[in-house]
């Protein structure tokens, strides 16, 4: 059965995003922000023990050193930068998870370090590199595309796991990639939302803008909790996929 994950933890001091506390029920997967692109030891302290309540599966949400940019804004690092400052948000967040009894499973890059990921075969290998380095196995979340063979390649050569993910509201182009906000039809209607949640969990496949029908592999589905409204919707997804 497909997972659900959502990007939690993106709160900073005073300044609270996203409705964690009613998000954590209807999950499997939390991706928490490290402190380079948002959150703070208090709210990454927080978040895990919402998460241990719930009994959701953690994993670190690492991206550039980037907080007025939420981590959206794309950084021209070395690879071996890229190496550190994954690892330093990594083992900030295992480490804390460890102290409430808990055990960081998985990476999930943020923003766009993500879409670097996604374009760029030298990040890609950067935070293969890292992963693969940590000091105890931990399995690399990247997008679903057609393309998963030759990543699956690479995790292979770096000698880690990979858990492919895909996104509920989104509409992808007939290459795989997510269909660029500013084009009309972007982000799907809920009606258009639930459909393609189906089709993935039960054809493992998306029908593309154009109308083509897309074979993916995918393990986890990205949902979003900024509002009541996608609260509601993953409430609906969690139905849909159940």
């Amino acid at each position: 059965m497909l997972r659900l994950n959502c990007d939690l933890g993106e709160s900073f001091g005073a300044w609270t995003m996203g409705m964690d506390a009613m998000v954590m029920p209807h999950i499997d997967q939390a991706n928490i922000a490290c402190g380079f692109h948002a959150g703070d030891p208090v709210i990454m302290q927080q978040t895990l023990a919402l998460a241990k309540q719930h009994g959701v599966m953690v994993g670190a949400h690492p991206g550039y050193h980037d907080l007025v940019g939420f981590g959206r804004r794309s950084m021209n690092c070395q690879p071996h930068e890229i190496e550190a400052l994954l690892m330093y948000q990594v083992a900030a967040l295992d480490g804390m998870a460890r102290v409430q009894g808990m055990e960081l499973e998985y990476v999930k890059p943020h923003g766009a370090l993500y879409n670097d990921m996604m374009a760029n075969e030298t990040v890609r290998g950067a935070i293969m590199n890292a992963i693969a380095s940590y000091h105890r196995p931990v399995v690399l979340m990247l997008q679903a595309t057609p393309q998963a063979e030759q990543h699956q390649k690479e995790a292979r050569q770096h000698g880690i796991e990979l858990w492919f993910e895909a996104f509920a509201d989104r509409c992808y182009d007939d290459d795989g990639r997510l269909l660029a906000r500013t084009r009309t039809g972007a982000v799907h209607s809920r009606q258009r939302m639930l459909e393609q949640v189906q089709q993935l969990a039960t054809e493992q496949a998306v029908t593309t803008v154009s109308g083509h029908r897309l074979q993916l592999v995918v393990d986890t589905l990205c949902v979003h909790g900024d509002n009541a409204e996608g609260i509601a919707a993953i409430q609906e997804i969690r139905e849909a996929i159940s």
